[in-house]
């Protein structure tokens, strides 16, 4: 009897794969994903003359090893040698594809639930693969397998799977990028949420790799790996998930805290108080050090961020001698941009952050060296450090249901532009990603912002507003609220 039919329509995203295991996904589905993806991405970019390969890696989760093992498979099925790297990071996977220089796949769905999981595919170099760089046609071929009940089933397969550990590799990549040697001393608690950071910071910031000690006193919280996630989401972007370490950092005496979402692929950090650094500052301030180094190299830096970013962003790389370039939300804008620049790092307000030295791939681990060896060069506290980049108060992202977010975006600039008119006052407005409505400084207001958004799968508006201090900030956001969400005209 033939197996029923998944709609590969609902777990096949715009950037990747995400489901439920296993109504969603199971053996049967991954492994049609997998001998599609060898034949859509692997097969096509093997040089002629060369045995096709790929890489696979997996996160902690239960069904991450099934899964990815029947993924394996399907890709072996049409020819692929693979080798299986284990348990990873996503950023370790991306290092996989750009060491070993052959396509990749790694099973996570990040800080979702336990019960989902999900596959993240490159081609090699950690070029993405998106639903207009190959993933629509990997759905479709998938589809076409599932329906007519011929998935390949790996019996017989030519290709190989072997495994090769590539951990220390990758921390010594890691560290031959950053020099965390020279500096002081420096305590540091790790919350690794149970996912992936649990498994790299002990490689990279200790010596569980076999690579020297270096001078840090690194504090665990929750390194155990568990893709049920008993203590709390692996998401640090919900303030809700930083609690624990914003409590453990002064009640250690500890100079910085990182927290690493489920795959390790975001770091977001806190300073000595127990207060966030906002991702815009952590973006400014790596920017600083990779302009640097770019201009002692002959080179013109190209630094990119999205225009969520504080506007102190754009305005450090520039008094820093770089050039910054804006970009829309969404990891493929920010890669894409990178290869058209040729840019050395870019980094988003989500705590994803870019690195050309890294395949221009995204990796929270070496954002996070980079807080650390900006902290351990001087002495003052993070907090005063973090102070030179945070040059504005933000709102941070606050979602609003609506029912029609095109005309409530389109009410709110009319609202907003009018009362500017009759104040004398002059605006920008641009459409690079939703709305952004730019108020400069003048004699008669300070420079404020705002950004909305309409969330591609939920009745939602998202609105980011900026101004140059708490109070200025609080009145274009509290204005902007009350008229989407229809409390006044």
């Amino acid at each position: 009897m033939t197996a029923p039919t998944v709609n590969l329509s609902s777990v096949i995203k715009a950037y990747d794969v995400r489901g439920t295991v296993p109504d969603q996904l199971d053996a049967r589905v991954v492994r049609a994903i997998g001998a599609a993806f060898a034949e859509v991405v692997v097969l096509p970019e093997t040089p002629a003359g060369q045995g096709a390969k790929a890489v696979v890696g997996y996160d902690m989760r239960p069904s991450s090893p099934e899964l990815s093992a029947a993924f394996a498979d399907g890709v072996a099925s049409r020819g692929v040698d693979v080798t299986v790297i284990g348990l990873c990071s996503t950023d370790g996977l991306y290092f996989a594809s750009g060491f070993l220089q052959v396509p990749g796949a790694m099973f996570t769905a990040s800080h979702n639930p336990a019960q989902y999981n999900g596959i993240k595919l490159c081609r090699a170099g950690a070029k993405p693969v998106g639903q207009d760089t190959g993933l629509s046609a990997v759905r479709e071929l998938a589809q076409s397998w599932l329906d007519s009940g011929e998935v390949p089933d790996g019996t017989g397969a030519v290709g190989t799977v072997d495994e090769q550990d590539l951990l220390k590799a990758y921390a010594a990549h890691l560290r031959s990028l950053v020099d965390l040697t020279g500096g002081r001393r420096l305590k540091v608690v790790v919350d690794a949420g149970n996912g992936m950071g649990g498994f790299t910071a002990p490689a990279v910031l200790g010596d569980d790799a076999g690579l020297p000690a270096l001078p840090l006193d690194v504090v665990p919280m929750y390194f155990e790996l568990d893709g049920t996630f008993p203590n709390h989401e692996a998401n640090p972007l919900d303030p809700a998930n930083l609690v624990d370490l914003q409590r453990a950092v002064p009640a250690e005496g500890a100079d910085i805290g990182l927290a690493f979402d489920g795959d390790a692929d975001r770091c977001f950090v806190i300073d000595e108080k127990g207060d966030p650094v906002s991702p815009s500052a952590v973006t400014a301030m790596v920017a600083r050090r990779e302009i640097a180094k770019e201009l002692r190299a002959g080179r013109q830096p190209v630094v990119i961020h999205n225009l969520i970013t504080s506007r102190a962003v754009p305005e450090i790389i520039t008094a820093d001698g770089g050039t910054p370039v804006r970009t829309r939300v969404g990891h493929s804008f920010i890669k894409q941009r990178m290869a058209e620049e040729g840019a050395v790092f870019g980094g988003e307000h989500s705590a994803h952050y870019y690195f050309r030295e890294f395949w221009s791939a995204d990796t929270g681990m070496l954002a996070a060296m980079h807080v650390l060896a900006a902290l351990a060069e001087q002495d003052r506290p993070l907090s005063e450090l973090a102070a030179e980049y945070e040059l504005y108060a933000a709102s941070g992202e606050i979602n609003s249901t609506v029912d029609d977010a095109a005309a409530v975006t389109e009410a709110v600039v009319e609202a907003v532009t009018a009362t500017a008119a009759a104040e004398g006052e002059t605006l920008e407005v641009d459409r690079l990603d939703g709305v952004t409505v730019f108020h400069p400084a003048s004699q008669a207001q300070p420079m404020w912002w705002f950004n909305l958004r309409a969330s591609n799968t939920e009745p939602l508006l998202r609105l980011n507003a900026e101004g140059a201090d708490e109070a200025t900030m609080a009145v274009i956001r509290d204005r902007v609220l009350a008229i989407v969400r229809g409390e006044s005209a």
